[in-house]
Order: C-alpha cells, then sequence, then structure tokens
C-alpha cells in the first residue's frame, strides 16, 4: 500500500497550504491548526468526501473549513464566510462589556454600507441588524448570518464541490 502513503503525504502538503492563518478578521482564525502536518496525519480521503454530505459538515471539519476559504479566496468572496465565523464567534461571547465593542466592529467590517468586508445582504436585512445592533444581543446578527449561510450553502458550495481543490483532495 505505498501508493496510500504518497496520496497521503500529498493531501496533507496540500491541506498544510491551505491552512495558513487568514489576514482577515484575525480573532477567527484560531480555528485553524497550529501544527497542519501532525494534525493531517488522520484526515482520509473518506473524511473529504464526507464535506459534499452537507454544506454544514464541512463547515463543521477544521480542514473543511480551511479548503472552502481557499476556494473562496480564488472568487473574492471569503467575507462571507468569515463574517459566518465572526457571528459564530460573537455568540459564544459571555461579557457584556464586550457584546456592544463585538457588535460594533462586526457590523462596520462585513454589514454597514461600504465596509471594508462588506457581505452582500438585502436593504431590510442590513437595516434589521443595524437597528439590533444598537442594543446588542447575542442574537443580534442572526437574520443576517442566516442569509449569508443561505446565500453560501446555494451559490458557493455546489462550485466548492467542483472545483480542483476540493477534487485533489479526492
Amino acid at each position: 500500500l505505498p501508493h496510500l502513503d504518497h496520496r497521503n503525504r500529498g493531501m496533507r502538503t496540500r491541506l498544510g497550504c491551505l491552512s495558513h492563518k487568514s489576514d482577515s478578521y484575525n480573532d477567527f482564525t484560531a480555528i485553524l491548526p497550529d501544527k497542519p502536518n501532525r494534525a493531517l496525519k488522520g484526515l482520509s480521503t473518506e473524511e473529504a468526501t464526507r464535506w459534499a454530505d452537507s454544506f454544514d459538515v464541512l463547515l463543521s471539519h477544521k480542514y473543511g473549513l480551511a479548503a472552502f476559504r481557499a476556494f473562496l479566496k480564488t472568487e473574492f468572496s471569503e467575507e462571507n464566510l468569515e463574517f459566518w465565523l465572526a457571528c459564530e464567534d460573537f455568540k459564544k461571547t459571555r461579557s457584556a462589556a464586550k457584546l456592544a465593542s463585538k457588535a460594533q466592529r462586526i457590523f462596520e467590517e462585513f454589514i454597514d454600507v461600504q465596509a471594508p468586508r462588506e457581505v452582500n445582504i438585502d436593504f431590510q436585512t442590513r437595516e434589521l441588524t443595524r437597528r439590533n445592533v444598537q442594543e446588542p444581543s447575542l442574537s443580534c446578527f442572526d437574520q443576517a448570518q442566516g442569509k449569508v449561510h443561505s446565500l453560501m450553502e446555494k451559490d458557493s458550495y455546489p462550485r466548492f464541490l467542483r472545483s480542483k481543490i476540493y477534487t485533489d483532495l479526492l
């Protein structure tokens, strides 16, 4: 079975390149491992194949997330994933003092018109989120996050599954 070892080494190399930290919204890149080669030793083709089961399976796997992020960068749309990850992190905020500043930072980076990493959401969702951020709660981004999740699931995810980035892992 030496051909499988060679294939696994190739997969580790490709995924290792994908797992480097993103230069965007640095607080949310901590989900990627510090030592990708050690962590990738256990990654199998079967695991990568499972990413096609559902979008949420892909998002729940650290290397699936890294591969999807790399794909989105090629499409210049990684802000959608970065926003979704920022919202996931935001929901874990337990300090009331940090809630308002985190909410404002996410809003200014992703939601506000002309935000540096503006996500594509409709006017009503943007305005609802603007009002929600005035009195932030753990759910203040839920509608916007849901719209972005749906957009990625219906648009980017099927293209990812057909992409060279993904098919090369199989």
